[in-house]
């Protein structure tokens, strides 16, 4: 194959940019042109020849991580081609779900960039995907997960998805869900312009006005608003959203659920159903901007209606949802302003120049959410989302952003006494850093701010406060690592060019120097008051705390920045001085503090060498008299640790000293002492690393150094990806001899000694292995980049394939030396664990050791993507890093290549060692065992088909002829529990393995040993099964590949690169075939064994229970759709349901029901296209062309031919909305053959007719079926109805004559347990008759009408809601007309009186649950419920009212006023009200109404007693209804409102009420209501009537149904300004109230009016505010005018409700309003009262930032202010 010949034209899509940088880039094009041929090759290869797995299976993965490595490096046409192979895959029909779920990874992975791909390149068919989607999220087996881009359908694709699923838009039916959620799904959102109209202009307006005609937010409305999201995104300035904008605000601001009022509210339960914030916000980024910038203004109202909700003292359920909101905001909108400026010009359409945000635009924006999120910022729990937001604030603004947040920050830095403000300050300060330092024209004063802010941040270096110790660091590492700490004060009189602001900036840059030092000082300080003796008791252990280690990282990390960036002067002649000192002159302990110091030095050797002489001069020093005792002095443990961390520098470097490093090691490493070998070996480990490992040698923030002229003007640059000046170290030639010298003379000794030991020549001490094994691990740790991998000869014969599975080899820079020899040993002393754990480490070091562990790669790449997001500049764009953050992405880059191993191929040496581990595994101690068993499943997930290897050897522990000891066979359980708990394992996928394992795991219940006392092994073996359930998908056992094959094939001939295999020739294509039929048969044959294997095991009388219930378990796993149970089983399963154990009985009831299920008879379908039938077009809702799907008791099917040619649909929605193009309804005309003979019966039914035909059996289920299970928890039981529901549709009616009379006697015992089972098998009954001729039918309600009257007169507490399920079940998706036995029955007279109050209600809640399923089929039938239920309104129990309440609500459910619905059939609520209203007349007259009727004085008749009565009725249904029903009908409550105001009155009695507790629910909940402009003027009427009427309670009320109303209808009200003008009028009015509680209130809401900004605190408000106030009181004391008094009240009230509406800040006319306060402080009560209130509570909420706010005051009213807020001493 020529690399470089044929890929002359070809273009990347994609690549990583990052694989140009590194040492050994020249290799990687060929390397990944080679890989990809090979891919490509094999990939159509495997399609070709039909093998799924392990062929296509292993090369998808190969495909992976071939993105994972190269990005998108292939040609768009190979691109496509990928795309559109996978596409087929994922589709394949009988796919098993493990392999679709992987192909849907890759799939999603290569669709990832939109814009690489426009829609002209590839179109991908909708329906394949969709077919899909209903198999795996709708199907009646599985359940799983996709995400899909719907961008690349076909333009037409809109259209047919809306036909497809306008049908199922009826709002009553769950299936509404599944059609808004599809639509959300799949409705394409991209197009370009001149595709609209076949695109979203289709739904646009029909689903807006759906959206905004439903109120009560049932659960698809989230669906409904992420899709309009989705739509505004993608589609900005294209759909004109002004008129929504107020209705979209006015949801939002419901959404957020906020709790608004005095009172308490009572939050209605479907505010459950909330929207995605992660979708509003893309929603209201989308809306900003334009012409007027409408969506601005409502932003800024919303944010300030919710502002004080932010405030740190604040806290609820709501908080998380409002702090996701503002942190996710500014976000989106950095996001769209990226791409609207920025972004790379790509087939996807531009946002037109008229929408584009400007920057007013971005200032505006800024300006509605700062406020909010300087609260947020000190706030417990949302300060890092706070800062998130700041971050993104200063990207768009910074002039706007960034002074407030310096303020707070300086004001933190002075206080001592509050280190939370300067945690959250500083935090928010980081993520500013970048803002704030890069020279832009919008906010050139910052940069001055950084020297300042560096010197401020010093004294929080604190060794008493861990925490902001830690933050301090993190900050100042943050500024050092933008700016280059060089002192450049002589600049200004070399430059002449510079402005003002960088000559005070050169000048300012002298002080870097002080700064470093100081800076050191401290570190000093921190590191001498954490030394052990300081930290620690005797007693304590001597290893470091958690948070010491914290401390050290961020110490040592601080340090390197700081030593990186400075200039050379700095460094060298200050720190580098300072740092020696300190290390040279001190002696540390080697745990805590000595570690410090040893970082700070390794970080100053890492940029200059001269720490070297001295150290090795000393240590070499101390080595002349050869210590050989156990503890050494600590001046020597103090050098080598010194050492040991100075030599992870530059390898070159280490050259030099080469002689002395080898000197010292080799005595070191032999010492002892154990404290001092351990720091030899790392001593070792580190100098081996450096010289061996690939590594940049330096991060600055730019590149070259420091030298530069000007170097502020490189502050906070990004660095630049094209021209990074890498410099890497790669191992020389003399380095690598260095190595290996050092290995020969250390390795190969200890090599020998163990091999000494273990032979027995020379047996060593237990503490002499241990050192033994350590020095060979540290060997290999340090050197393992250059040793060469373990080779040999394949493992083979462990899976057939066609296809080449071999492993990739990858380039990583080092060609590999001699090889050394490692054997390892396992048959010494069992106990010595801390060798063996040792070796543990060693073997899997053997394994998967190439210089980086996977663990450290990946917290490394976890904190290079914190650091990138709190550095990112995401309005730039990509890539706009800073210099040493791309540097740390090119080692990831190098690191991840070392890593991918997946899919290595097995060979001999790792069979030994996995051998080897397995003993390991089944050792005596557990901690051993644990480790083992980890690196084992790593070892199964790395070698390709490794498992089918050693399954077997672990399976061989458990047999029953194997006499192993207890803890061999614990560990080989615990094996395979990790086996399953793996996350690619196979194994659980492979017929082969699934049976081995599930029979050894039931058969090792015949061990002889085997107990089940030990409980650890019984909760062993229940994880075991609970795993497999958990994992265990279907497995697949037909497999065919079809249309894939054409892709393959384009793909096996496409060029750049050529694929570097052959095309499969016919032969092996024929082959192919034969093979994935054969296949398919053994795969079938294999089933059926496993099945037949499991049954055996069952039939051995020894097998103890609890493997009994496994066995039984398993079994049930293996029901399939595509496969008949084996008869012998279906046998099991039918003697499981009389058997002893009730865990098996369960088991079995829900295999029966499935088995039943495979065996039901296909019945013939008929298309009726409903075209046929005349139809308007256009409306929905009920309407002549649905009419004959109506109940209709003049047309009822009585006798056999009218059953017979009536269409019957069963299904509930369809032809609500409109009708699909066809659907399938059950033929009539086909007579259904009634009963199967005993000789047409499969083996299956065989079995299962003959035991239900035995009286016996029948008696002992029933039995068994009427036993409690739970006492008090038993409900009805969906399996068991399913059960018998199965029997009755495969059988007809022929096993009734046994069960009838079991029935009648258990109906006429009223035992819940009984009621429970004639519950189940009659709602079994009515489903299973569904396609049962008339003549049967006919005979089983003759039968079970008594049956049912018999049951329903013996009902009780318990099983009531039994009987509710049972008959909604039966109803549910069935043809009304097919039960109107049933319905007739149930409407005779569910309200007699007879059996007592409780019988009435629980007949009307059966009667409710079966309507309740029809929906809009039944209107007759509800028309006649309410013509019967209107007399018994006035009912006299409580729970009958309730109930009524209750079915009134599902009676007037479908009235709703959906857009273009028909008025509907089914009663209307405007009918009801009136006549309703009649009956209260008795009670409009009076100005309160108190229930004096109670239960006991039931006779009295008056008509105002009756009207109470009815009244405590209409309360119930209004509560039940208003979380249920989808439209609120407003005019009809407000007739009934002023009834409401005069019950609730204002105080809470102590004798609990019933009907006033109703009513405040009631008018908590209505005011919560959504109101549309047109209601508006009605329901203010109504207010206002209510303000005027004589009872204060009602007029007290007013207020606070008020409050809620405007916030929760906030944005839709502001949008009529007269009505605004009314609700403003009405609270002056009752402010003026001669009532002093209403005037509070009044006030109250004033206060909250303002705060919302509902109306503006203008001059004119506030001149009648201070008129009032100033009202003269005349002089006489004793007549006091009480009119006079009450206006001054009102004023005094009013300007406190200014004051407390702003109450976290000062505004501007603030201080001369408390100063007219003030004057009235000793005026009469009630107002002195007031006025002190308000003081009180003016100072609790300013009292936090009193320092900011007492600069808005003059001098003179600062004094007159502390008098009034300084209580008076008493001493005076």
């Amino acid at each position: 194959m020529t690399a470089d010949g044929d890929m002359a034209g070809f273009v990347p899509q994609k690549e990583i940019v990052y694989n140009g940088l590194l040492p050994y880039s020249d290799r990687l094009d060929r390397e990944a042109t080679e890989l990809l041929a090979e891919i490509k090759a094999n990939l159509s290869r495997a399609v070709l020849l039909r093998e799924l797995w392990p062929g296509v299976a292993f090369w998808c993965k190969k495909l992976f991580s071939f993105l994972k490595l190269y990005g998108r490096r292939f040609s768009k046409e190979d691109h496509i081609l990928f795309i559109k192979l996978l596409y087929e895959l994922v589709t394949l029909p009988d796919l098993e779900p493990h392999m679709m779920q992987s192909y849907a990874r890759l799939l999603i992975q290569l669709l990832k960039k939109k814009e690489l791909l426009s829609r002209d390149d590839l179109q991908l068919p909708w329906r394949p995907l969709y077919d899909l989607y209903e198999r795996v999220v709708y199907s009646k087996t599985e359940h799983l997960g996709l995400i899909w881009f719907p961008k690349y359908f076909p333009a037409s694709s809109t259209k047919e998805m809306l036909d497809e699923w306008r049908p199922l838009l009826c709002v009553f039916d769950v299936v509404m869900q599944k059609a808004i959620s599809n639509m959300e799904l799949f409705l394409p959102t991209i197009m370009p312009p001149e595709e609209h109209s076949q695109a979203f202009q289709l739904w646009f307006d029909e689903l807006m006005s759906l959206w905004t005609s439903v109120q009560n937010q049932p659960s698809w409305e989230g669906h409904l608003v992420n899709l309009f999201a989705r739509l505004a995104n993608d589609n900005i300035g294209y759909v004109d959203w002004t008129p929504y904008i107020p209705t979209i605000f006015t949801r939002i601001l419901r959404s957020l659920n906020l709790p608004v009022g005095v009172s308490q509210m009572v939050a209605p339960r479907y505010l459950t159903n909330s929207y995605d914030i992660g979708h509003l916000v893309l929603w209201i980024t989308a809306l900003l901007g334009g012409p007027g910038n409408p969506a601005q203004k409502e932003l800024t109202c919303l944010f300030n209606s919710i502002a004080s909700f932010y405030h740190p003292s604040n806290h609820g359920r709501w908080q998380s949802r409002l702090m996701r909101l503002l942190q996710r905001l500014p976000a989106s909108v950095v996001r769209r302003v990226h791409r609207e400026r920025h972004a790379a010009p790509s087939w996807i359409m531009l946002v037109p120049e008229c929408q584009r945000l400007t920057d007013t635009d971005l200032q505006e924006f800024t300006r509605s959410l700062i406020g909010a999120a300087l609260l947020a910022m000190f706030s417990k729990t949302g300060s890092t989302d706070a800062a998130y937001a700041l971050q993104n604030l200063a990207l768009l603004t910074p002039e706007l952003a960034i002074p407030p947040v310096l303020e707070k920050t300086y004001a933190a830095m002075e206080t001592l006494t509050e280190p939370h403000t300067l945690t959250a300050t500083l935090s928010c300060m980081i993520g500013m850093a970048r803002s704030l330092v890069s020279p832009n024209n919008h906010y050139p004063e910052g940069r001055a701010h950084v020297l300042p802010l560096l010197m401020g941040s010093l004294p929080g270096v604190d060794p008493n406060d861990f925490s902001k110790c830690m933050i301090t660091f993190q900050f100042i590492a943050t500024f050092t690592t933008l700016v280059p700490l060089v002192d450049c004060s002589s600049a200004p009189s070399r430059h002449s060019d510079l402005t003002e602001i960088e000559k005070d900036l050169c000048f300012a840059s002298a002080e870097f120097e002080d700064f470093v030092l100081q800076f050191l000082d401290r570190c000093f300080a921190l590191i001498d008051s954490s030394t052990l003796e300081q930290t620690r008791d005797e007693m304590e252990t001597d290893t470091q705390t958690h948070l010491e280690s914290l401390v050290e990282l961020g110490l040592s990390s601080t340090v390197n920045t700081i030593l990186t960036q400075c200039s050379t002067e700095i460094y060298k002649v200050m720190a580098l001085q300072k740092v020696y000192n300190f290390a040279t002159s001190n002696i540390f302990e080697t745990c805590v503090s000595g570690r410090m110091v040893a970082d700070m030095c390794r970080a100053a050797a890492k940029v200059c060498m001269c720490l070297y002489q001295i150290l090795i001069h000393d240590t070499t020093l101390s080595y002349e008299e050869l210590p050989g005792e156990d503890e050494l002095d600590k001046e020597l443990l103090w050098n080598l640790q010194l050492l040991s961390e100075v030599t992870r520098v530059d390898g070159e470097q280490l050259l030099k000293y080469q002689g002395d490093l080898e000197r010292i090691l080799c005595v070191c490493v032999r010492l002892r002492c154990k404290r001092a070998y351990t720091l030899a070996c790392n001593l070792l480990e580190h100098t081996l690393r450096s010289l061996s490992l690939i590594y940049p040698t330096e991060y600055r923030s730019t590149s070259g150094g420091f030298d530069t002229d000007l170097p502020i003007r490189d502050w906070g640059r990004a660095g630049d990806v094209a021209a990074l000046g890498m410099c890497w170290h790669v191992p020389s030639q003399e380095e690598e001899n260095f190595v290996f010298q050092l290995l020969s003379r250390l390795l190969h000794p200890e090599l020998q000694r163990i091999k000494g030991h273990v032979s027995g020549d020379q047996p060593m001490s237990r503490c002499e292995l241990l050192q033994s094994l350590a020095i060979v691990q540290h060997c290999l740790l340090g050197a393992g980049s250059m040793l060469p991998p373990l080779d040999g000869p394949h493992v083979s014969d462990l899976v057939p394939s066609m296809v080449n599975l071999g492993e990739i080899k990858l380039h990583i820079g080092v060609d590999y030396g001699k090889k050394t020899q490692t054997n390892h040993i396992l048959e010494h002393s069992e106990d010595d664990t801390k060798s063996l754990f040792v070796i543990i480490k060693i073997i899997s070091d053997l394994m998967f050791f190439r210089g980086t562990h996977k663990k450290e790669f990946d917290s490394r790449w976890k904190s290079f993507t914190l650091v990138k997001k709190s550095m990112e500049n995401r309005l730039h764009g990509k890539k706009q890093h800073i210099r040493a953050l791309l540097i740390d992405r090119v080692l990831l880059q190098h690191e991840m290549r070392k890593l991918v191993v997946d899919g290595s191929e097995y060979k001999v040496v790792h069979q030994e060692l996995l051998c080897n581990l397995l003993l390991l595994s089944t050792s005596t101690y557990s901690q051993v065992r644990s480790r083992a068993q980890n690196v084992l499943t790593a070892a199964l997930g790395t070698y390709s088909f490794s498992y089918r290897d050693l399954i077997p050897r672990i399976l061989q522990l458990l047999s029953p002829q194997h006499n192993g000891t207890q803890q061999q066979f614990k560990g080989a359980l615990y094996c395979l529990l990790a086996l399953h708990g793996g996350i690619s394992l196979p194994s659980a996928r492979d017929w082969d393995c699934v049976g081995e394992v599930w029979l050894a795991l039931v058969r090792c219940g015949l061990l002889p040993t085997m107990t089940l006392e030990e409980a650890s092994i019984g909760r062993l073996l229940d994880d075991i099964t609970d795993r497999i359930h958990r994992q265990h998908d279907t497995i697949g056992i037909y497999f065919t590949v079809s249309r894939c094959v054409e892709v393959a094939n384009l793909i096996a001939h496409s060029e750049n690169p050529t694929p570097c295999l052959e095309p499969p020739s016919v032969e092996e294509l024929k082959e192919g075939l034969q093979r994935q039929r054969i296949k398919n048969v053994v795969a079938a044959r294999k089933y059926e064994k496993l099945v037949n294997d499991l049954l055996d095991c069952l039939e051995d009388r020894d097998l103890p229970w609890k493997f009994e219930h496994m066995a039984t378990d398993l079994l049930s796993l293996q029901l399939r759709d595509d496969h008949p149970l084996p008869p012998d089983a279906v046998l099991f399963f039918t003697q499981g349901l009389i058997h002893d154990s009730i865990s098996i009985r369960k088991v079995a009831i829900s295999a029966m029901a499935g088995v039943l299920k495979q065996l039901k008879r296909p019945r013939k379908k008929v298309a009726v296209k409903p075209s046929d039938i005349k139809d308007l077009e256009g409306v929905c809702g009920d309407r002549e062309g649905n009419r004959w799907l109506q109940y209709d008791s003049n047309n009822l099917p009585l006798s056999e031919e009218q059953w017979d040619t009536q269409l019957y649909v069963e299904k509930t929605h369809w032809g609500y909305y409109t009708w699909p193009r066809e659907m399938m309804i059950h033929a009539a005309s086909e007579k259904p053959k009634d009963d199967l003979t005993y000789e047409e019966m499969s083996e299956g039914e065989k079995i299962i007719f003959e035991y239900f035909s035995d009286p016996e059996f029948i008696d002992q289920l029933i039995g068994f079926l009427s036993l409690e299970d739970r006492k008090g928890k038993d409900s009805f039981n969906p399996r068991r109805f399913c059960l018998f529901k199965g029997l009755f549709c495969n059988y007809g009616d022929v096993f009734l004559p046994l069960l009838w009379p079991h029935l009648e006697q258990l109906a006429s015992d009223p035992h819940e347990s009984s009621q429970r089972c004639v519950c189940e098998i009659t709602a079994g009954l009515i489903r299973g008759s569904k396609l049962w001729s008339f003549s049967k039918v006919d005979r089983l309600w003759k039968l079970l009408c008594p049956l049912i009257r018999t049951a329903l007169t013996n009902i009780t507490v318990e099983t009531y809601t039994d009987w509710g399920t049972c008959i909604a079940t039966a109803c549910e998706g069935r043809d009304p007309r097919k039960l109107h036995w049933l319905f007739e029955l149930l409407m005779e007279s569910p309200l007699s009186g007879e059996g007592g109050s409780f019988r009435d209600a629980s007949l009307l809640y059966v009667l409710q649950g079966g309507l309740a399923q029809q929906q809009w089929r039944v209107s007759e039938l509800l028309h006649r419920l309410l013509a019967y239920l209107e007399p018994k309104l006035t009912h006299v129990y409580k729970n009958v009212r309730e109930r009524i309440g209750s079915v009134l609500t599902y009676i007037f459910m479908i009235d709703v006023a959906l857009p273009n619905t028909r008025p509907t059939s089914s009663p209307h609520v405007a009918e009801f009200v009136p006549r309703v209203l009649e009956r209260l007349k008795p009670l409009t007259s009076e100005p309160e109404i108190h229930n004096h009727v109670h239960e006991e004085n039931t006779q009295e008749t008056d008509e105002r007693t009756q009207a109470v009565k009815l009244l405590k009725t209409v309360l119930k249904w209004l509560m039940a209804s208003a979380g249920r029903t989808f439209t609120t009908p407003v005019q009809q409550q407000l007739q009934l409102l002023p009834l409401l105001f005069k019950i609730a009155p204002v105080e809470i009695d102590e004798s609990y009420d019933e009907m006033k507790q109703d009513a405040r629910t009631c008018l908590s909940l209505m005011s919560q209501g959504l109101l549309y402009p047109e209601h508006i003027p009605l329901v203010l009427a109504a207010l206002e009537e209510m303000a005027s009427s004589r009872s204060w309670h009602a007029r007290f009320s007013v207020l606070t149904y008020l409050q809620i109303m405007v916030f929760y209808n906030l944005f839709t009200l502001l949008s009529v300004p007269a009505e605004v003008f009314r609700i403003r009028k009405l609270v002056m009015q009752l402010l003026l109230d001669e009532q002093l509680e209403v005037r509070d209130m009044a006030g109250t809401t004033l206060s909250g009016l303002l705060q919302c900004q509902f109306f503006p605190l203008d001059s004119s408000l506030q001149t009648q505010l201070q008129t009032l106030s100033q009202t003269l009181l005349p002089k006489a004391r004793g007549e006091l005018a009480s009119t006079d008094l009450v206006r001054r009240h009102a004023g005094v009230l009013g300007l406190s409700a200014c004051i407390l509406s702003s109450p976290y800040d000062v505004q501007d006319w603030m201080p001369q309003i408390l100063m007219d306060l003030s004057d009235h402080l000793n005026d009469p009560q009630p107002i002195e009262m007031t006025v002190k209130k308000t003081l009180s509570e003016f100072r609790r909420t300013h009292h936090d930032n009193w320092q900011e706010h007492r600069q808005c005051f003059t001098d003179d009213q600062l004094l007159v202010l502390t008098d009034l807020l300084v209580s008076p001493c008493y001493y005076a």
